[in-house]
């Protein structure tokens, strides 16, 4: 393989170019431990505010800041109401469910987040995930998932791809097949693309086959979709589509199955009452001001490491105000 010359690995290399992943700033820890506290004051369930973290700070193309956010995560996961951690014991050759749990769900986020900002973040955020579990957590290591799940073959091809209508139409009704129109008019192939490789085998699930509290459903699947879109920024419209889709999935009921283990007698779990809390206008305001926060946050890091934040979805935004 012939060499490259100086000047082109320099130029590719480039500090202007922002060629590595945004540090992890000093202050992230307490930015997501304040996201965190105001979900548990306003009910809306431990899941959702990691869910939105986890994406935008894959979106913010942040690997380092993983590893404050799965220690906060952790320490919060063993009170949700569904957990599993209070019937299972932890031993030296077993992880608590209390950090397994956490961890595959921010893998799970990492891989959807690949339908909204593209593969090498996904990439190279999910490497260095998986470098710091298996050194800060080597015990962790060897229960993580390592069988595959979405891999579609002449079998299960059809229930896929009617998995993936399915979800289509749950997000964008009564739209579904006017968008799928213009979208082809765009060219032909775009919507054969995003419905059959990314909302069948991807943003839609299979059946949970772990037993673990880390899945990544239907509601749950809109928050992402919010928090990745809105860090990218200048992708409004998308963002609007996915804060109704959030609302439609409520509004179907979509949100009581996700949720149904954990359940009260003859009711819905307290996490399904906590997605209808968030699906309101205060909740979806507050999405949209956590992930303005965690941008911010990455803006400042981003400057600080060259100089002038320039390039990325990581570039200082118009300063907004928060209320978190």
């Amino acid at each position: 393989m012939s060499k490259l010359s100086p000047s082109l690995k320099g130029l590719i290399n480039a500090p202007f170019a922002r060629p590595g992943p945004t540090p992890a700033p000093r202050n992230i820890e307490a930015v997501y431990t304040k996201i965190a506290d105001e979900a548990r004051e306003r009910k809306y369930g431990e899941k959702p505010w990691l869910a939105l973290s986890a994406a935008a700070t894959f979106t913010l193309n942040s690997p380092s800041s993983l590893e404050p956010l799965l220690t906060l995560a952790s320490s919060r996961w063993q009170q949700r109401p569904s957990s599993s951690s209070s019937s299972s014991s932890s031993s030296s050759s077993n992880p608590p469910p209390t950090l397994l749990e956490p961890a595959e769900f921010i893998r799970k986020i990492g891989l959807k987040c690949i339908s909204f900002n593209g593969i090498p973040r996904t990439i190279n955020s999910l490497n260095a995930f998986r470098s710091h579990l298996s050194s800060a957590h080597p015990h962790l290591s060897p229960h993580l998932s390592t069988t595959p799940t979405r891999q579609t073959t002449p079998q299960n091809i059809a229930s896929v791809h009617a998995r993936g209508r399915q979800l289509w139409e749950s997000i964008y009704t009564p739209l579904d097949a006017k968008l799928e129109a213009k979208l082809a008019e765009a060219h032909p192939d775009l919507p054969v693309h995003i419905l059959g490789s990314h909302y069948g085998p991807l943003l839609s699930d299979p059946p949970e086959k772990s037993g673990l509290g880390s899945s990544v459903g239907r509601s749950l699947t809109s928050v992402v979709a919010i928090a990745c879109l809105r860090a990218q920024t200048g992708v409004g419209p998308q963002v609007l589509s996915h804060v109704f889709g959030l609302r439609k999935a409520v509004e179907q009921g979509a949100h009581v199955h996700e949720f149904a283990e954990g359940g009260k007698e003859g009711g819905k779990s307290e996490e399904a009452e906590g997605i209808e809390r968030l699906a309101s206008d205060e909740g979806c305001e507050w999405i949209l001001r956590s992930v303005d926060a965690i941008s911010e946050a990455m803006a400042a890091a981003a400057a600080a490491q060259d100089g002038n934040g320039g390039g990325g979805f990581a570039t200082p935004m118009r300063k907004r105000e928060s209320k978190l």
